[in-house]
């Protein structure tokens, strides 16, 4: 409704026009006021996706000011054992050529002269080797034979399944290293003393089931070669490891057998 009355040039509004004039004005403050409050939540939800991204990237950078990791010092026959390990990894995966000084320190993150010290030559490394796989054989064969039966066929069995095993463990290492000390003076003493104790070792454990006419250090040297050869054919696929056990087993036992009369 609308008002024409006038009072001395002023116009004067009914009721009903002044309610729906307020009425419109609250209409049009309630439209900003939630085009303001959507926009108020919009940025809101912006900031909070902005704000998890970088949470996201900033997380998942390196702390630089995080200190480094301590490194464990090794005693040195931890080390030893650390350098020894990764020979014989070298060893098997790329051959004994690629076994060199630098090579080793390398792969074990050490200077050179740590690894210099240990060993001092290729030569020094290859016999160090050599050294390992002797004292690893050594012990396993002495394990078996202190669980060994009485008879002669328990220690003959024992003797030539822990020969034989003891080598197929190595695999192909060993004849690698081997070969790459071929015609080294310093091997052929090693060498000379580790079959002469594994003989003297057989002679023991064997000693209680020899004839009278003995064993001459002949028929050990013989059990020996045919433990080595037998032990190379099996790790070369040549024959399988039971054969070579049986075989040895059937030479201790014949050995043992003739110096009976």
């Amino acid at each position: 409704m609308r008002c024409d009355r006038r009072c001395g040039g002023v116009k004067y509004r009914s009721w009903a026009q002044i309610l729906c004039e307020r009425h419109a004005k609250a209409c049009r403050f309630g439209r900003r006021r939630e085009a303001g409050g959507w926009l108020r939540l919009k940025a809101s939800s912006y900031i909070l996706q902005v704000s998890y991204f970088w949470y996201i990237v900033m997380s998942s950078r390196p702390n630089k000011t995080q200190p480094p990791a301590k490194r464990v010092r090794l005693s040195r026959e931890q080390r030893r054992r650390q350098l020894l390990d990764l020979a014989w990894h070298l060893v098997r995966e790329e051959g004994s050529d690629a076994l060199t000084l630098p090579r080793l320190s390398q792969e074990a993150a050490v200077a050179k002269p740590v690894v210099y010290d240990h060993f001092g030559t290729r030569n020094g490394l290859l016999i160090a080797l050599y050294r390992d796989f002797d004292a690893r054989q050594t012990e396993m064969i002495d394990a078996a034979l202190a669980g060994s039966g009485p008879t002669l066929e328990d220690r003959a069995r024992v003797i030539a399944t822990s020969y034989v095993d003891c080598v197929l463990a190595q695999g192909r290492e060993m004849p690698g290293v081997l070969a790459a000390l071929a015609g080294s003076p310093e091997l052929e003493a090693v060498k000379r003393d580790y079959q002469l104790a594994f003989i003297e070792k057989c002679r023991r454990a064997l000693a209680a089931f020899v004839g009278r006419r003995g064993i001459e250090p002949a028929g050990f040297w013989a059990m020996l070669g045919a433990a080595n050869a037998l032990s190379d054919a099996a790790s070369t696929g040549e024959i399988t490891a039971e054969q070579a056990q049986d075989e040895l087993f059937e030479t201790i036992v014949a050995m043992i057998e003739r110096s009976h009369p």
